[in-house]
């Protein structure tokens, strides 16, 4: 048998390099926020995590302790083979846990709602509103109120509010920036919402965090919290660029299936409605909420623009037929009705 002391000595090493990669975790971007969503999902986390080790701790201390005591070898521990119930310790062993799980379930409660991602935030600045179009494998953001757009880097003022809504044109995939907090998806015909805010200044990794294809490791960009002058002047170098994303533009920056991480690319100019245009294409017979929409006005429409509205998804930007227009319209007015209805409840 290995001593002890010898066994001691020999795991010394490992545990020393286990507590190392443990520390150097601690300055991970989730128990490092930049922001106030971030802060408030750290503090959760910890206190969550704190109220369930006054269970787990004590309990581990005990199975130690009692294996110890009551050892075979040691003849002075009390035996009582007739021992089999302690209102007393019964007590204790269900009251603490009940406690926990009921404060844990108050505060998971009204967290939910604080943190809902839905949520805005208050605050006395105006809000910057940005649409996220996850690709393959990039971000695309369409900035619909400085009418200009940028692929992998989305800039933002400081303690101003980031008003996020996100879908995507292709996979499910899932909007991820670790400092600033909250995870949430964008999925094909659907719009998503997230609220975020920066109260630290600087350049915060931005992901997809759900895997979406063989250049999913690519598919990550930069964002930059900055101050308000700074925001100015990074938008009049994106105006500066003669690029215009439109139907066509989008179509052909859709086609580029990248496997290399996608450079930085600025739009000085965007087509009106290119959001709600990408939600609709994606909006077919049988996507709307999972159910075949039926429209009976349109029955005596003949069959070419039934054909037309059947392959709406497919259309391009440069489809100038009637029928097709018509689709297009048609799926674009009834998602304006339904837009965010299936997403998010509201």
């Amino acid at each position: 048998m290995i001593p002890l002391k010898s066994l001691g000595r020999s795991l010394r090493p490992g545990m020393l390099l286990v507590l190392s990669a443990l520390l150097a975790g601690c300055d991970a971007a989730i128990l490092n926020p930049k922001g106030q969503i971030g802060q408030d999902e750290k503090t959760l986390l910890i206190t969550a995590t704190v109220l369930m080790l006054l269970v787990v701790v004590p309990v581990i201390v005990m199975t130690l302790a009692f294996a110890w005591k009551y050892r075979a070898s040691n003849t002075k521990a009390r035996y009582e083979p007739k021992w089999s119930h302690s209102t007393a310790i019964e007590v204790v062993v269900w009251s603490i846990p009940c406690m926990i799980v009921l404060v844990l379930a108050v505060l998971t409660w009204r967290s939910s709602h604080a943190l809902d991602p839905y949520r805005p935030i208050e605050s006395e600045r105006a809000p910057v509103v940005v649409e996220a179009i996850s690709m393959d494998w990039k971000w695309l953001f369409v900035y619909p109120e400085e009418k200009v757009a940028v692929v992998n880097e989305l800039t933002f003022p400081v303690d101003a509010p980031l008003n996020l809504k996100i879908t995507s044109d292709t996979v499910m995939s899932a909007f991820f920036i670790p400092s600033l907090g909250s995870m949430v998806y964008s999925m094909a015909g659907m719009q998503t919402k997230l609220h975020l805010i920066a109260n630290e200044a600087g350049a915060f990794e931005g992901m997809a965090s759900h895997y979406s294809g063989s250049g999913f490791n690519k598919m990550h960009f930069t964002a930059h919290a900055v101050s308000e002058e700074q925001y100015r002047a990074w938008l009049d170098k994106v105006r500066a660029s003669d690029r215009l994303l439109d139907k066509a533009a989008f179509t052909d920056l859709g086609a580029e299936k990248n496997h290399d991480w996608y450079p930085v690319t600025y739009y000085g100019r965007t087509e009106a409605g290119l959001f709600d245009w990408i939600l609709a294409r994606h909006m077919g017979d049988n996507h709307h909420f999972g159910m075949k929409k039926h429209d009976p006005a349109a029955a005596p429409h003949d069959a070419a623009a039934h054909a037309g509205h059947e392959g709406h998804e497919g259309h391009d930007a440069g489809d100038s037929r009637p029928d097709a227009a018509d689709a297009a319209g048609h799926n674009a007015d009834e998602h304006a009705a339904h837009a965010g209805h299936g997403a998010s409840g509201e």
